[in-house]
């Protein structure tokens, strides 16, 4: 017995280097295992964003399990780095709010845009054009993107939570603070609130857990049992529409798409890269076969059923726990396969409360919170003391979550930063991949 252990563990060693980069397979276990628990809301979060969308909830939440570990898997195979995959938070709002509620396009054409999104990231990679765009990007107006999709995370939390409502004469307000499901939403973000400031590993999962054991005797969720076979992905398998997607207005939901997974997924590299140890002179080994699986998952994702996936910063769980080779990512799949038994679980959380005419979503509106604070939190990086970029920066922040559209948020500041360059005489400064792109978005809203 302990022969065939020695085996396993060179051969291991061998694959994954595991001794060159001062780990053990137990050490790496026990990180993916760290990596999963912290990033696994997303099982009980993607099906209840994609189904207000109209999507199949089991079928999302099987294509959700599917596409991660394909992903992790991915990763840890081909980059051998221990970084986690999964659908993209942000992203997935503004495919369900923006381009499916509020643009009236269907979710098959949706999906169909996430494909050719990750066909142009698989293509870019090749090319090595990803690192190119990150480059020319103002390293503020980066962080405002992140700040701004955080600021947009959190007021769709508020309002699902019942803490935000509408208000004829101001717009919004805030809500009946004597009502259950804002009282309740309220309660759960300090929860999870306590739990990360107490560094409880799992702090979200944790918080889902409980808020979900809590709203049973409250009438929130209804209890559905825990473990059953995995839900069908016929209602979303293939169902994504090519032809539908080849319009200029939902190639440029495609060019968005692109856009905020190439900053997710290089900050987030960027990011488990240092913590690590990983870089060399700044900049990660092995960078291209890092940046692949995410275009790679997104053309699988679209295929049976998500949005598109990112690198998770989650994964920094996993990191600080030793995980250091791709056998950490690859625990995650494996965890993200066996998930698939746990739908009745899924279902229950993922569920939403009837208050009146309005369905609140209590259980989950904490983490979206909770995940916008995170996101939020780059804002520190944006210097302020330079008016050329902390302006547009500031524009992207604002104008992500007050228009309700990562798009035109973008556009704002990418329109205004090479005018602002202009007006003070130091348009040369500025690369002409910039002037090209405020071209492009003054296009769009020209031909809109």
């Amino acid at each position: 017995m302990s022969q065939t252990a020695d085996k396993i563990k060179t051969r291991l060693d061998s694959w994954f280097h595991l001794k060159e980069n001062g780990t053990t397979p137990w050490t790496e276990l026990r990180a993916g295992l760290t990596t999963f628990i912290t990033a696994s809301y997303i099982i009980f979060v993607q099906p209840a964003v994609l189904a207000q969308a109209g999507m199949d909830f089991g079928a999302v939440m099987t294509a959700t399990c599917l596409a991660s570990a394909f992903a992790c898997i991915l990763m840890g195979t081909f980059a051998n780095y221990p970084i986690a995959l999964a659908p993209g938070m942000g992203i997935n709002f503004y495919f369900t709010y923006t381009v499916v509620i509020g643009y009236g396009i269907p979710w098959q054409t949706a999906l169909g845009a996430v494909f050719i999104a990750g066909l142009i990231m698989i293509v870019l990679t090749l090319c090595k054009a990803r690192k190119f765009i990150i480059n020319i990007i103002p390293p503020s107006m980066k962080n405002g993107i992140a700040g701004g999709i955080g600021l947009f995370i959190t007021f769709i939390g508020l309002t699902q939570g019942g803490l935000v409502t509408s208000h004829p004469g101001t717009l919004l307000q805030m809500g009946n603070p004597h009502s259950l499901a804002p009282a309740f939403t309220l309660f759960g973000i300090i929860l999870i609130g306590g739990l990360l400031y107490r560094k409880v590993p799992g702090a979200l999962l944790i918080g889902l857990l409980v808020l979900s054991a809590l709203g049973i005797p409250l009438g929130l969720i209804s209890y559905k049992g825990l473990i059953s076979t995995p839900p069908s992905l016929a209602p979303t398998f293939l169902q994504m529409d090519i032809s539908g997607a080849l319009t200029m207005e939902v190639l440029t939901i495609a060019g968005i798409f692109v856009f905020v997974n190439i900053f997710d997924t290089a900050g987030t590299l960027v990011a488990i890269g240092r913590q690590a140890g990983f870089l060399e002179k700044g900049k990660l080994p092995r960078l291209n076969r890092a940046l692949l699986p995410d275009g790679l998952a997104t053309t699988f994702g679209a295929t049976v059923g998500v949005s598109t996936l990112t690198c998770y910063i989650e994964s920094s769980a996993g990191v600080a726990e030793g995980g250091r080779t791709g056998l950490t990512s690859i625990t995650v799949g494996v965890l993200f396969l066996l998930s698939l038994f746990f739908f009745p679980l899924a279902e229950m959380i993922g569920g939403g409360y009837q208050q009146g005419e309005i369905t609140l979503y209590p259980i989950t509106a904490p983490i979206l919170v909770i995940v916008g604070c995170l996101m939020a939190s780059q804002t520190i990086h944006i210097d302020w003391s330079n008016w050329d970029t902390s302006l547009p920066s500031f524009l992207i922040l604002c104008g992500i979550p007050f228009t309700h559209n990562i798009a035109d948020g973008m556009a704002l500041g990418f329109i205004a930063y090479p005018l602002i360059k202009l007006a003070g005489k130091q348009g040369g400064q500025v690369h002409w991949g910039l002037y090209l792109i405020a071209i492009l978005f003054i296009l769009r809203y020209g031909f809109m």
